[in-house]
């Protein structure tokens, strides 16, 4: 009798995951001539639930929704141009609500910049930037309106990680307790996911190169330790890309080597006590991924140049969701799953609602 109720459970299971991976995301936006890394979803807080959705990448383009994808405004540029005469490439956005976000951008020297909005975007203040030309941009993360970090790659031998308290003002955190950073390590600006943190100060970033790695301080960065994960890595092409927090102390990375996009190999890992030891996924996304979210208990999904893909066991097993290319991630609770890529493309999925009905 245990091993027919055994079968049954597994028959179903298998039905409802092949189910999810014929869903398909629905795109919103499309066509713009941008490549989109960054994106950021908040509640509105009006009565019908609708959200707000902020977008940014390449050619100084940043858009937004404040109707759930309906509309979308491509909002004034930012910036101005560089001396080739490039708009500033916008990496990484955080929305704290229908009016306030920051945006960063990435490249060498200043390039590299953090600006805010209070007014939906119709205005920015640079907050910050700096001229030397180690000095780019990798991620940026924001807990509250007065409160974010941003990481940048190592300078001097340490990786910077800048912080605001009061949403006007940055500040480098102190690098002494930092372990250095290995030759040619570097961490990934490909989805604004290379970086986390949380209300507890727990801050977890990844990184590339010869080796990829998982760097963690558990006290706001007064102290760090740094632990080698099994993804893809030996090169300048491959590492960690992406890094997410999950329920309890269960932390998750996926990445590969974004020249190599086809390869399978060293694509997600998962630590199940805060990233103190590492497991590559049993049945790993089909190649390189560039983000990944948690959604909800042992739900993720991961995303990337030749597709996504989801995991319903804590990251052990992956199915294929979908094959169009996107670069980055937001969710907002309980149904709210957005993702950006290429072309302009804005894309959402429903997948709280559709795996409720999966359980």
């Amino acid at each position: 009798m245990r091993a027919i109720s055994r079968a049954v459970m597994l028959l179903v299971a298998g039905l409802a995951v092949a189910q999810v991976a014929r869903a398909q995301w629905t795109v919103q936006h499309s066509g713009l001539d941008t490549n989109l890394r960054g994106v950021s979803v908040v509640a509105n807080g009006s009565p019908d639930g609708s959200v707000t959705v902020w977008a940014s990448g390449s050619n100084g383009v940043i858009l937004r929704s404040i109707d759930a994808g309906k509309h979308w405004k491509r909002l004034p540029a930012v910036g101005g141009k560089d001396a080739d005469g490039r708009l500033l490439d916008f990496r990484g956005i955080a929305a704290l609500s229908e009016k306030i976000a920051y945006v960063m951008s990435s490249g060498e020297g200043e390039k590299s910049t953090i600006y805010k909005t209070m007014d939906g975007g119709e205005s920015w203040v640079l907050q910050y930037t700096d001229k030397r030309k180690e000095f780019f941009l990798d991620g940026l993360v924001c807990l509250s309106e007065q409160e974010c970090y941003v990481l940048g790659d190592p300078i001097d031998g340490k990786f910077v990680l800048l912080a605001t308290k009061d949403g006007e003002h940055w500040e480098s955190l102190s690098s002494r307790n930092m372990p250095a950073a290995l030759a040619g390590e570097g961490a990934f600006a490909a989805s604004n996911s290379s970086l986390s943190a949380n209300k507890d100060r727990e801050i977890f970033f990844g990184t590339g190169g010869l080796e990829a790695r998982v760097y963690r301080s558990m006290n706001g960065g007064k102290t760090w330790n740094v632990v080698k994960s099994p993804i893809a890595s030996g090169n300048a092409s491959s590492g960690i890309f992406s890094i997410t927090r999950g329920s309890g102390k269960t932390v998750f990375v996926v990445g590969g080597d974004y020249k190599n996009q086809e390869a399978a190999t060293g694509i997600a890992a998962y630590s199940p006590d805060e990233g103190a030891t590492w497991h590559l996924a049993e049945a790993p996304p089909t190649g390189y991924r560039s983000a990944v979210v948690w959604l909800d208990e042992g739900g993720l999904v991961a995303v990337g140049p030749t597709g996504s893909d989801i995991s319903r066991d804590s990251g052990l097993h992956w199915k294929t969701l979908g094959s169009m290319p996107l670069n980055a991630m937001s969710t907002l609770k309980p149904d709210e799953v957005w993702a950006v890529g290429p072309n302009g493309t804005i894309a959402h999925f429903g997948i709280r609602r559709f795996l409720s009905g999966i359980r």
